[in-house]
């Protein structure tokens, strides 16, 4: 077993999850990370870890990543559940295949993930979970259905599990962005933004970072709105 803490980090070639395995690298973890394109190779490379290409939405490929991330590491200290954008459109107009794929991409890729670290996390007595979700989770917004209804169940799924292996030593919490920077953002939007601006992707790694180590040890089960205010409720 390897004495560096080990950040497993998915859709990890650009973005915040690019952004998010630059800064916990900074924090001495070394990146195994992931995404569809291949991009995360060539980051993990730059970084000094593993890259794999493949996909949330698939449990072989989850599967894979963290197999071989115990083989090789021994032991894995934090994850940060990343993905692309759900589908969207018209509420009523998603087809059923549209909303299973949401399913698939935006809650079943924690749950799966949850199952394959969870034994390693609890023979290490530690470790730290956090799944990057959206500030319309509990606002939902028409512009985003698929995202608000199922990252809404990601909430309740964190709760549940911050509850059951909060006495294991492990912890999950969720990050909810607000709009950013990876996305073009048109004034308008921009307008309705207290902040004024999108976030940069590297505040909202801050945020991952501060929810992944020992500084945040007594915080579990929450959601974390890094919206620059965009949301109206308290």
């Amino acid at each position: 077993m390897t004495d560096e803490k080990v950040a497993v980090v998915t859709a990890a070639g650009s973005g915040i999850g690019e952004a998010c395995a630059r800064r916990l690298n900074e924090d001495g973890y070394t990146p195994v990370l992931m995404s569809r394109s291949g991009s995360a190779v060539e980051v993990a490379k730059d970084l000094g870890g593993d890259g794999f290409e493949g996909s949330v939405t698939d449990p072989d490929d989850l599967a894979a990543l963290v197999e071989t991330t115990a083989e090789r590491y021994g032991r894995i200290d934090a994850v940060v559940n990343n993905t692309g954008h759900p589908p969207s459109g018209d509420l009523l107009e998603i087809s059923d295949e549209e909303w299973h794929e949401g399913l698939d991409l935006v809650l079943l890729n924690t749950v799966r993930m949850a199952r394959l670290v969870t034994p390693i996390m609890e023979k290490q007595g530690r470790g730290s979970i956090v799944n990057i979700s959206t500030f319309s989770a509990f606002e939902p917004s028409n512009e985003f259905p698929v995202s608000s209804v199922l990252r809404a169940g990601l909430g309740s799924f964190t709760k549940l599990y911050a509850d059951q292996y909060a006495a294991n030593g492990i912890r999950m919490n969720t990050v909810q962005p607000g709009f950013v920077d990876s996305y073009d953002v048109d004034e308008e939007t921009n307008a309705q933004i207290p902040m004024g601006r999108p976030a940069r992707t590297t505040e909202i790694a801050d945020a991952v970072a501060y929810l992944l180590s020992p500084a945040s040890s007594y915080i579990t089960g929450q959601n974390i709105r890094v919206d620059g205010g965009i949301t109206a409720s308290v």
